[in-house]
């Protein structure tokens, strides 16, 4: 797969609030920021990534489901597959995933890389904690299966949850595949799916 895909329409930045000036000629600013950017991700912002984890989920289940090492990692193998949402450039939510080769995910897909395969595996999706209820989760997770699209080859994105969660993969589009093989500690998942297909996906002039 290519290492970055940046000319997907849903990777191009984009405004949440109309400037209320217009900055004068004589003082004009050097650079600025989109209010809020889409982006893959790069190993230099694995430490924004893993400080997020590290807050939503050993608070709630005492494990982070990739380590520090493993977002270097995977953000070295496979930028391509993650999305990190910045707004101002500060890291508020993103997603990391992993190529797998395999019809349902296996206790090796947490740790693994398989590169040019139609399926990504969808590690972790998490939302800094001053962005949470907003909604953040769900448009970063449309944004990221509509970029999906653009990849050449893939066909479908799979991960795993646990049973709270799946009201919430449901409305994003994904189905119950049943249990999980997997297992962290004492917690037990459910594996989902999404098919990366049909009317969206084969439309003309979709600017993938």
């Amino acid at each position: 797969m290519a290492q970055q895909v940046s000319s997907s329409p849903f990777l191009r930045p984009f405004f949440l609030k109309t400037p209320v000036s217009v900055p004068s000629p004589h003082r004009q600013r050097r650079h600025t920021l989109p209010a809020s950017e889409f982006r893959n991700l790069t190993p230099q912002d694995a430490i924004s990534v893993f400080e997020i984890e590290r807050e939503a989920f050993v608070s709630v289940s005492g494990e982070c489901p990739l380590t520090l090492e493993e977002v270097l990692s995977f953000l070295g193998q496979c930028p391509e597959l993650s999305l990190g949402w910045f707004e101002e450039g500060q890291l508020v939510a993103f997603i990391i995933g992993t190529g797998w080769d395999k019809e349902r995910l296996a206790q090796e897909a947490m740790t693994t890389h398989v590169p040019d395969t139609p399926t990504v595996h969808i590690h972790v999706l998490s939302v800094h904690r001053h962005c949470r209820q907003q909604g953040k989760g769900s448009i970063l997770l449309w944004r990221y299966l509509q970029y999906l699209r653009c990849l050449p080859g893939m066909r479908r994105a799979l991960l795993i949850c646990e049973e709270f969660l799946v009201p919430f993969y449901l409305k994003a589009g994904f189905k119950e595949k049943g249990p999980s093989a997997i297992s962290v500690g004492t917690l037990n998942f459910v594996e989902m799916e999404y098919l990366i297909g049909g009317v969206a996906f084969a439309r003309r002039n979709s600017g993938c």
